[in-house]
Formats: C-alpha cells, sequence, structure tokens
C-alpha cells in the first residue's frame, strides 16, 4: 500500500480548512443569535412572571364561581363580568370600612418603629452580655450592633422600594384582571388546542397529564388561600382579647408568612411575640398570645386540622422534598419561590410519574401485540 495514498493533496486541505472554519463561524454565529434572542426574551418577559402568577391564582379562586352562575341563559363572558362586579361590590365594601382603621394603625405603626427597635436592642443587649459571661470566645460579636445594621438596611429596603411597589401595584391591577378574564374564558379552548398539538401517540397522557396538573394546582392554591385566611383570622381573633396594639395588621402579617411551610409561620408570630414583649413584658398576656401563636394557630388548627384536610391529600410530598423546593425556589426568586416552590415540586412529581405510568402500559401493549403477532 502506497503511503502516499493516505495523505490529502493541498486543495483538500484547503477544502477542509474553508469548512471547518465555516462551521465554527456558522456555530458562533448561532449562539450569538440564540443569546440575544434568550437574552431579548427575558428582558421582555421580566416583568410578566407576576403578574401571570397572579392571574392563574385568581383563575383557580374564581372558576368555580364562574361555573357556578354559567348556565343555558348566562354565557361564560356574562358570567364572568357578574363575578368580577361582585368581587369589585366586596372589596370596595371592605375598603370602605376599614380604610380609616388601617390606615390609622399603620401610621400609629410607623411612630412606634423606632420604640420597639429600641426595646430590641436593650434586649439583645442584656442577652449579649449574658452570652457573654458564659462564653468569653464571643465577645468581639456585637449582636446589637449587627441587629441594628439590619434593621436600618431593611427599613432602608421598604423606604426605596414604595414608591416602586405602588407603581407595581399600580399595574398589577390592571393586568391581572385582564390577564384572569381571558384564562377564565378560553383557559379550557386553550387546554384543548395544546392537547391537539400533541402526537396520537401521546396524546392520552398529555391529556390526562394537564388535567391532573390542573386539578392539583386548583386544589393546592384554595386549600393554601383558605388555610392562610384562617390562620389570619385565628391569630387575629386570639390577640385582640389582649391588650396588644395592631391585631389586625399582625393577623395580616401571620396569614401572609403562612403560605411559606416551615419557614413562614416562625417569620409571622416574630412581630407580634416582639411588641407583646415590649407593651406588655413577660406576664400572663404574653404568654397567652406565644400560645395562640405557636399552641392554637399552627399546632391545633394549622397542623392538625388544616394541612392534613386541604393541603396533604393535594401536595403528597416527603418534607425532604417540600424543604429542598423551598430552598431551592428562595434561590431562584426570592420570597415567591419559597411560596411556588411546593406546586412546582408536585407538579414535576406527577409528570414523572403520569411518564412512567404510560411508558409502562405502553411497553406491556407493544409487548401484547408482538405475542399476538408471533401466535
Amino acid at each position: 500500500m502506497n503511503p502516499s495514498n493516505n495523505r490529502f493533496s493541498r486543495p483538500q486541505l484547503l477544502l477542509f480548512y474553508i469548512v471547518l472554519t465555516a462551521a465554527i463561524a456558522t456555530g458562533l454565529a448561532l449562539f450569538s443569535s440564540a443569546s440575544t434572542i434568550i437574552s431579548l426574551l427575558g428582558t421582555a418577559t421580566a416583568g410578566l412572571f407576576l403578574p401571570l402568577l397572579l392571574s392563574l391564582i385568581v383563575t383557580f379562586l374564581l372558576e368555580p364561581a364562574v361555573r357556578l352562575v354559567e348556565g343555558e341563559r348566562i354565557s361564560r363572558t356574562v358570567s364572568i363580568f357578574i363575578i368580577y362586579f361582585l368581587v369589585f361590590i366586596l372589596l370596595f365594601l371592605a375598603g370602605s370600612l376599614f380604610s380609616a382603621q388601617w390606615q390609622t394603625m399603620w401610621i400609629s405603626l410607623k411612630s412606634d418603629l423606632p420604640r420597639y427597635t429600641a426595646g430590641l436592642i436593650d434586649f439583645l443587649k442584656e442577652v449579649q452580655a449574658n452570652l457573654h459571661n458564659r462564653f468569653p470566645f464571643i465577645a468581639n460579636y456585637d449582636l446589637p450592633a449587627r441587629t441594628r445594621a439590619l434593621a436600618e438596611q431593611l427599613l432602608s429596603q421598604i423606604l426605596l422600594q414604595t414608591p416602586k411597589s405602588a407603581l407595581r401595584l399600580g399595574s398589577l391591577l390592571v393586568i391581572v384582571p385582564l390577564f384572569s378574564f381571558f384564562f377564565l374564558r378560553d383557559g379550557q379552548r386553550i387546554l384543548r388546542a395544546t392537547v391537539a398539538l400533541t402526537p396520537n401517540r401521546y396524546f392520552e397522557m398529555v391529556h390526562d397529564l394537564l388535567f391532573l396538573v390542573s386539578r392539583q394546582m386548583a386544589h393546592f392554591i384554595r386549600g393554601r388561600i383558605l388555610e392562610a385566611f384562617i390562620i389570619g383570622v385565628i391569630v387575629t381573633a386570639g390577640l385582640s382579647v389582649t391588650d396588644i396594639r395592631y391585631a389586625p395588621i399582625l393577623g395580616l402579617v401571620a396569614g401572609i408568612t403562612n403560605l411559606v411551610p416551615y419557614i413562614g409561620p416562625i417569620v409571622g408570630m416574630i412581630p407580634g411575640i416582639l411588641i407583646a414583649f415590649i407593651d406588655l413584658g413577660m406576664g400572663g398576656q404574653f404568654w397567652w398570645i406565644v400560645v395562640v401563636y405557636i399552641l392554637i394557630a399552627q399546632v391545633l388548627v394549622d397542623n392538625f386540622i388544616l394541612i392534613p384536610v386541604l393541603i396533604s391529600r393535594v401536595a403528597n410530598l416527603h418534607p425532604l422534598w417540600v424543604i429542598l423546593a423551598i430552598i431551592m425556589g428562595g434561590k431562584l426568586y426570592g420570597i415567591l419561590g419559597m411560596i411556588i416552590g411546593v406546586p412546582v415540586a408536585s407538579i414535576v412529581k406527577i409528570a414523572l410519574l403520569e411518564i412512567r405510568h404510560y411508558r409502562r402500559n405502553l411497553a406491556i401493549s407493544e409487548t401484547t401485540l408482538e405475542t399476538g403477532r408471533l401466535v
């Protein structure tokens, strides 16, 4: 065999070089174009995640009411407008009845905030002095200064974000009802169109998967909202029998933070316990407030009644996966990610189980067909 036959000629090498250079240049151009398109899409859709999420939540909450009103003589569009009108009337009446009281409490709370901060700093100084006496190796750790710096940083962030939050809230009040209207009216049509795009082989799997995910999310969202509302009412009622101030605000904080599993209830009880400690001291009312937060609201009502009835049958996740979902969601989207981490993990679990179920049934059916052909 002639060795010269294994060598490339100069034209062949030149052609190979040109083709390789063109391939690399094309790959870089495609990568750059894809990165630019992804960046533009990310910029264009950056502000749509929260409105879409809130719109889906509103859709799942209002869907039962819309179905109840909808009938032979009332179209779905008219029923949606009727429910919107009723919700607007309820919100207007609630705002008219409680807006003045809430505004007064909020102004009073802002004026009392320095006093509560000073009381917390004094308490932390006492704790630090006791810790230094028992553990001298942490003498250089200034707990009150760090807490004061953290509180000032948090307060400055709140003050800076308030105008932006007001503008964002105004836009959400327009966008969310609009998106929710189209989701309520055309949601089933969108799902059917999505299912119709799938191949015939996977049609049944995709249909069942979308149905299960939709049902799961509806039950989960309604359950979590109802759970947060009940916890907020119980905390407000329990605090109202004492001399503590701002019981409605503290109940609202407890209800909202309860949406975050495990971590939220702990964060939600801190303001109430702090205010009770500074204003009421370590007397009987203080310990009653601690009992309301921990024993009544969380242990008895939430863990023994609400979670088994409203949440456990829907989420059906191991506590380890719940904690991982909360941590990963918090890393990606902050507090909002911690709230939606559990339902997203539940969706992933449903998808994996359905795919495994249909793959197993498909394998069994194909084996049966092959056996029948051989026979």
